[in-house]
């Protein structure tokens, strides 16, 4: 139970009518009704920054992501426009737009860069080694860093790459650039805490306690972070006392204590079934909180999700107003955070309170936002409301909203309300585009098949692969889901064959078995 890191919360925080056709008109008549490196902060320019001019190159760069192009294009456009771009706008968008993994943009700038001869500095070599990581693997990383002068084999570049291979659970590859990292006297606090959270993911946790030694034996900060990892170590190990003592140590460095420390020590306890730990340690990350002079969003953020982890809606509630006094704008992360936080405690009023809350200030539409409260309304039948927000979203957010549909599609499956499952079937399929992909998980599509299979309903199954059609969904497997029903229903259809090459479909030895009942005549010829 305890071999989950304090990653797992984080990763919860950083975790909502159409009768036209024919099909549907059909079956509603007769049915009942799913960091490797900070962005570079040393710069080789020396022009100070005009904050309006990096909104504006970045609200540009940032559009892309909606209406297509190249970032040169922009950049070059910007240029002409008589505007001058600076090295240090450049790394600040790629630092937002990091934040939602607009990887390709970020490494088209950084080509940008070194095309238009900026100046790269040792940490944009590894800024760039992160980005070709996280877009196109760790072979393509691989031999980006090969191909980096002796100069920029550093151990920026180094330390990037080794964080590469943790990311990846690289043991074997990790554990050999380690070495050599030693052998260049490269090491760092940081390479030890890469190293140490990859020995906590695969399993291996006794391995951090020694080298946590190591640490403090040559003088390397052992900072929050890494009692953090040794503390998740003891924990997997099922060593409570030693993480208990490990606290201890702590405490008497102020230095070395910060937030992350008790909302660490709560999620441990959390993990181990012991509540009542988890809430003293709680009570402690509150009493910290309220005594720090630094404010920040995220370890409220912390606090609610774990609150609500223990049952706590009082505290989450408690939480919530304390955020709000210190930051009181409308902030989607923050909203998201409640909502479920109120979702896993089942206060659908409150979800609901608070979702129309946000809905009347936000800045930017969110869509994960309305994802939790309509899974919320589903989980507990309340479809007419689900049904409202769903077209709520659809009218106000930036794209169609598939999620949504999609959450639909799933609940009436499971209810066994085919009609009302192709209702929201049909409205996704229609709102697909050339910009606006979309289709249907495998699991619903083949439970769709299997309702027209035990209906022998080969008109519904046909007018269901029309639909798939349109969102490239109409597969081998489609087919012989429909090869099924055919032969169910005990019916023919002569061009079957041909169709299924006309869709470049390879026949199996399962689809010929399939045709030879469906189509027995052109399949003798």
């Amino acid at each position: 139970m305890l071999n989950r890191s304090l990653k797992d919360v984080m990763n919860s925080l950083s975790r909502l009518i159409f009768y036209g056709s024919p099909l549907l008109r059909r079956i509603c008549t007769t049915t009942t009704a799913g960091d490797a490196v900070e962005a570079a902060a040393a710069l080789g320019t020396t022009s100070t920054k005009s904050s309006s001019s990096n909104k504006r190159i970045y609200g540009r760069i940032s559009a892309i992501g909606f209406t297509g192009g190249k970032v040169s294009d922009v950049l070059h456009r910007h240029i002409r426009e008589g505007n001058v771009v600076r090295k240090e706008e450049l790394v600040n968008c790629i630092r937002n737009l990091r934040k939602y993994k607009r990887y390709q943009h970020c490494l088209e700038i950084l080509e940008w860069m070194d095309k238009s001869r900026m100046n790269y500095s040792a940490r944009d070599y590894a800024l760039r080694l992160d980005i070709v990581s996280k877009l196109q693997g760790i072979a393509a990383a691989e031999k980006y860093f090969d191909s980096l002068p002796p100069d920029a084999k550093n151990l920026y570049t180094y330390g990037t790459l080794l964080n590469c291979y943790c990311k990846e659970n690289m043991v074997d590859k990790a554990s050999a650039l380690f070495e050599e990292i030693e052998k260049l006297n490269f090491s760092t606090h940081l390479v030890f805490n890469n190293l140490m959270t990859l020995f906590v993911k695969v399993g291996q946790p006794e391995k951090v306690p020694p080298l946590i030694q190591e640490m403090k034996e040559r003088n390397l900060l052992v900072g929050s972070h890494a009692y953090n990892i040794l503390m998740q170590s003891y924990a997997c190990m099922n060593d409570l006392a030693a993480v208990e003592s490990t606290l201890e140590e702590i405490q008497k460095d102020d230095t070395k204590c910060d937030w992350t420390v008790y909302s660490n020590l709560a999620t441990v306890y959390i993990k181990a079934g012991l509540l009542e730990k988890a809430k003293l340690a709680l009570n402690q990350l509150e009493e910290f909180l309220k005594n720090s002079a630094h404010r920040e969003r995220l370890p409220y953020h912390f606090l609610i999700s774990l609150y609500a982890s223990v049952d706590n809606l009082a505290g989450v509630n408690r939480v919530w107003d304390t955020l709000k006094s210190h930051f009181p704008g409308c902030h989607n992360l923050s909203y998201l955070c409640l909502l479920q936080a109120l979702s896993k405690l089942d206060d659908v009023g409150g979800l609901t309170e608070y979702f129309e809350e946000w809905n009347n200030c936000y800045r930017s539409y969110d869509m994960r936002l309305a994802n939790v409260v309509l899974a919320a309304y589903l989980r507990h039948d309340r479809v007419d409301e689900a049904e409202l927000l769903c077209k709520g979203v659809d009218a106000k957010a930036p794209a169609p909203y598939f999620r949504g549909h999609g959450m639909f599609i799933s609940y009436f499956l499971d209810k066994g309300e085919i009609c009302s499952a192709l209702k929201h079937m049909e409205t996704a399929t229609a709102k697909v585009s050339k910009d606006h992909k979309w289709k249907p998980d495998p699991e619903r599509i083949a439970a769709f098949f299997k309702y027209f299979e035990e209906e022998k309903d080969v008109e519904s199954a046909e007018e269901f692969c029309r639909m798939l059609k349109k969102v490239n969904g109409l597969d081998s497997n489609a087919f012989l889901s429909l090869l099924q029903i055919y032969v169910s229903a005990g019916k023919m259809e002569a061009g079957m064959r041909k169709r299924m090459g006309e869709y470049g479909i390879e026949i199996s030895s399962e689809h010929k078995i399939l045709l030879n009942k469906v189509c027995p005549k052109i399949d003798q010829q």
